[in-house]
């Protein structure tokens, strides 16, 4: 890198102040610094597209490392599968006569019953004969059973 230090710059400004004259100098300036920002996006641009295709290569190889995996773990599973069905051939039994000899379990059946009805412990009759209360009400319902009838 260039080293430019307080001293230099101070010449380089001198310089520039006698060669361009006082009237252009913040114009060539200004010029100068637009110029070094362009230059300096276009290096920052180029570094990010570096970095970019370098990830881009790391990626592509840990995709084969894990495609490499994956197809090794197919290859052991399928050859266990051949070994398991092997053993079965020898034995003289095939898979569908294997299915036959295992015990059925019951189907699974469900106790049909209404999980939202929270059940008391007191039964729906002798609620029924001492007055109970066993549906909630809602307030407008409330409003309309009690709210007393005209007569005309």
């Amino acid at each position: 890198m260039i080293d430019l230090g307080i001293s230099k710059l101070a010449l380089i400004g001198a310089v520039a102040l006698i060669v361009i004259g006082p009237e252009k100098l913040p114009r060539v300036a200004r010029t100068v610094g637009t110029l070094l920002g362009k230059a300096q996006r276009y290096v920052a641009d180029v570094k990010a597209e570096v970095n970019r295709s370098m990830d881009l290569d790391e990626l592509r190889k840990m995709k084969d490392t894990v495609q490499d995996a994956a197809r090794d773990v197919e290859q052991s599973i399928q050859s266990g599968a051949s070994d398991f069905e092997k053993q079965f051939s020898e034995s003289g039994q095939t898979l569908s006569e294997l299915s036959d000899t295992t015990p059925s379990f019951p189907e699974y059946k469900h106790p049909r019953k209404n999980w939202r009805l929270k059940q008391g412990a007191t039964p729906q009759w002798y609620k029924a004969r001492n007055g109970v209360r066993t549906k909630a009400l809602s307030g407008a319902a409330r409003v309309a059973r009690y709210r007393p009838h005209k007569i005309n």
